[in-house]
């Protein structure tokens, strides 16, 4: 048991790190790309770009972080971490049918 929790905190401290680090970039990505214009104004148009930039890149930050912290919740409660939810159908299949759930690999029947 004490291995399973150690797990689960690892896998989120690198979701953690992984969101925090792609949301950076993200909003830097976004800060220049809203500031650029900036160089070109002056006055009051520049600094209220620069503004509009921070704001912009701080939704996109926290947007980033979000989205990918709800998406590793999600996928915690579909399927246990290092396992595979069992298909609907119970035949390694999924419900659908059309595919097989291991990649690469055909069904018995085909």
């Amino acid at each position: 048991m004490g291995d399973r929790d150690r797990a689960e905190r690892d896998a989120m401290t690198v979701e953690i790190v992984f969101a925090v680090v792609t949301a950076a970039l993200l909003a830097a990505v976004t800060f220049a790309a809203v500031c650029a214009p900036a160089l070109l104004a002056s006055g009051r148009a520049g600094s209220g770009l620069v503004r509009v930039a921070a704001c912009t890149a701080g939704v996109v930050f926290l947007g980033r972080v979000v989205d990918v912290l709800l998406r590793f919740g999600r996928r915690g409660t579909e399927r246990e971490i290092g396992g595979r939810a069992p298909s609907a159908t119970g035949k390694g299949r999924t419900p659908a049918g059309d595919q097989p759930i291991q990649p690469g690999r055909t069904s018995p029947d085909s």
